[in-house]
């Protein structure tokens, strides 16, 4: 356990008057503050007013603006030298004019320190602006007693200072490199801008614009991800509330005292509390899975998940649903895994010849085909229009094996079940890829032939075994199941939970389906509504149109998706090498789902997509199981 957070015996309190401090804000935040945390973490520091009141033992203060980051520093190592360097300062408006003159990047790092100690006290409002040029531009206070040099304080800040780690730099890169699990952390960074006054709150060199604000809160999710305490401030902005809607968000009357108008001189900042994320603890070693899965008609398919089945249901399992949405089912390996530990299961895939598969396995409970149908099947036909024979002539199949595929598909045609159907069609695909050596169509020949079983047994042969095969597959769970055949971002239901295993998108291969499966893919359609590309040597037809052929194509789908299918459970896999990356998905799925959690597994597929890549090891992946809830 942490031990809890301890006081150090003198009470410091802010050394700098500053423009948007947090000293009246107190009240309001220590209500929020954690009885036990790690490290406090504040990388935007300005004036340090939290800091300071907490005191904590452990902490990191932070911040992009080298002259602040200096003095703290100062005061930490070299309080002495700092307060003899003050006395020779004095409040005058000409005096003042010249030290504000004085480049930072000209002086010793003590100087520099009581420079930017003297202008901030002696300066109107203590405000931090600088000019184009960088050059602090503040014009003088006119102050009586400006107390510069508080030697009390002073020692008090340097002797809180003393368990401080301070550095400068860009805030992401801070939080990257030190927050861990448990720590506390403020932000409170430049305001997004509502009024006039909102130019003050800017107090580095750098502008802080509303994407910057966008990236904040997508690190706020990572760091919730993380199991880091966040507390933030900022102005009263819807887009606050449009990222951050799920967590506690206080609003607090505030006093402006740097705005000049004085019916202006009071705002609404908010106050938003982000408890470290609640984790699911999943056990390690999966449940078995019924002995039903077992059935399935397994084959070699780019992306299968069979491998990984055990994690998924591992994942899944922690949750009460009915419904499930396999929305890319592929070989239907998942949903018929979802099936079998009863559930409904609506299958969905833009690719017609998985959704023949989905058809025969998840949505059929009980039809089979017959010893007659199969004999039927094989038969010749009259109504053979030779398609296959002559347009794939001496490509995938010899002579024989291209006529019995033609009188198999006219014969399908002629049944009138339409999961009888679907099961011949089936097979008749899961025929195909057996027969052909590596499974796929990207190329014509057989010099990939490594005289596999599967290869040497007759095509009839494979194609009868099929079908006994997926006769044993069918079963019933007791419930509706349904096969839809759509774009996945066209369909309308509402599951329980959602399953989405789209393409995985990666500047190393290409994720086309139909480019390896063309011709089993024109089986399952029988080559209707496809633009064939008579030119190409493989005789394939144009690819389907898919956001997920590019990496902004990517990034929105899944935006879309999740948006779409937010009040589900969302179950997603993807790949390590692919893109989005997984703290892009991570965040994406944040900002629909008040819980998010990633489970990386080691994972090798089956055949790679680039033969002569195969020693650069690309087939080793991680494969991430991301979960929305």
């Amino acid at each position: 356990m942490i031990p809890e957070q301890k006081k150090l015996p003198i009470k410091s309190k802010p050394i700098l008057k500053w423009a948007g401090g947090k000293q009246q804000l107190i009240n309001s935040l220590e209500k929020y503050i954690p009885k036990e945390y790690g490290t406090y973490i504040e990388p935007f520091i300005g004036g340090g007013a939290l800091f300071f009141h907490l005191n904590p033992e452990k902490s990191i203060i932070a911040d992009s603006n080298p002259e602040l980051i200096n003095l703290y520093s100062i005061i930490k190592n070299q309080l002495s030298s700092l307060i003899v360097e003050l006395k020779n300062f004095y409040p005058d408006k000409d005096f003042y004019s010249a030290v504000r003159a004085w480049k930072f990047e000209d002086l010793s790092s003590v100087k520099a320190a009581a420079r930017t100690l003297y202008l901030n006290k002696t300066c109107f409002n203590g405000l931090y602006r600088v000019n184009k040029n960088g050059q602090f531009n503040v014009p003088y206070g006119n102050y009586k007693n400006p107390n510069f040099i508080d030697e009390k304080n002073l020692a008090a800040t340097s002797q809180a200072m003393q368990n401080t780690k301070i550095i400068l730099g860009d805030y992401k890169e801070i939080l990257l490199k030190n927050a861990k699990e448990n720590d506390l952390i403020f932000l409170d960074p430049p305001y997004l801008p509502i009024s006039d006054f909102s130019d003050f709150k800017r107090y580095t060199k750098e502008q802080f614009y509303e994407e910057d604000h966008v990236e904040l809160f997508y690190e706020i999710t990572r760091l919730h991800e993380l199991g880091c305490h966040i507390i933030l401030t900022n102005s009263n902005h819807p887009l606050v509330y449009d990222y951050l809607s799920g967590f506690d968000i206080e609003v607090v009357k505030t006093k402006r005292y740097i705005n000049c108008k004085g019916n202006k001189r009071t705002g609404e900042d908010i106050i938003v509390n982000i408890p470290p994320k609640k984790k699911i603890f999943f056990q390690l070693v999966p449940d078995p899975l019924p002995k039903q899965i077992e059935k399935f008609p397994a084959t070699r398919y780019m992306g299968g998940k069979t491998a990984i089945l055990p994690h998924i249901w591992n994942i899944a399992s922690n949750f009460k649903f009915n419904t499930v949405l396999d929305l890319f089912s592929g070989s239907g390996i998942v949903s018929y895994m979802f099936k079998a530990q009863g559930k409904s299961v609506i299958t969905n895939d833009y690719m017609t010849m998985n959704h023949c598969i989905a058809k025969a396995l998840i949505e059929n409970n009980d039809v089979t085909l017959t010893e007659e149908d199969i004999y039927f099947l094989i038969s010749s036909s009259s109504d053979n229009d030779h398609f296959v024979s002559e347009t794939f002539k001496d490509l995938y199949f010899p002579d024989e094996d291209n006529l019995l595929i033609d009188n198999i598909r006219a014969n399908i045609q002629k049944i009138t079940n339409e999961k009888k159907k679907a099961i011949a069609t089936t097979a008749l695909i899961r025929a195909c890829v057996k027969k052909r050596p590596r499974g796929i169509f990207t190329y014509v020949g057989y010099k990939y032939d490594d005289g596999r079983k599967d290869l040497k047994t007759s095509f009839q042969d494979q194609f009868i075994n099929a079908i006994k095969i997926i006769n044993k597959a069918v079963f019933d769970n007791g419930l509706n199941n349904s096969a839809k055949n759509f774009d996945a971002l066209q369909l309308s239901v509402k599951p329980d939970l959602v399953y989405m295993d789209p393409p995985y998108y990666s500047p190393l291969s290409d994720n086309e389906y139909v480019r390896r499966y063309h011709f089993v893919e024109g089986i399952a359609r029988d080559w209707k509504n496809v633009e064939m590309q008579w030119h190409t040597k493989t005789k394939k037809f144009k690819s389907y149109p898919t956001p997920f052929s590019s990496r902004t194509g990517a990034f929105e789908a899944f935006d879309k998706l999740f948006k779409k299918y937010k009040d589900s459970i969302l179950l997603v896999s993807y790949s390590s090498n692919s893109f989005p990356t997984q703290t892009e998905i991570v965040e994406l799925l944040a900002k629909y789902k008040k819980q998010v959690h990633v489970e990386a597994i080691d994972h090798k597929y089956c055949f790679g997509t680039h033969g002569h890549k195969a020693g650069e090891n690309r087939n080793n992946v991680k494969e991430y199981i991301f979960v929305g809830y």
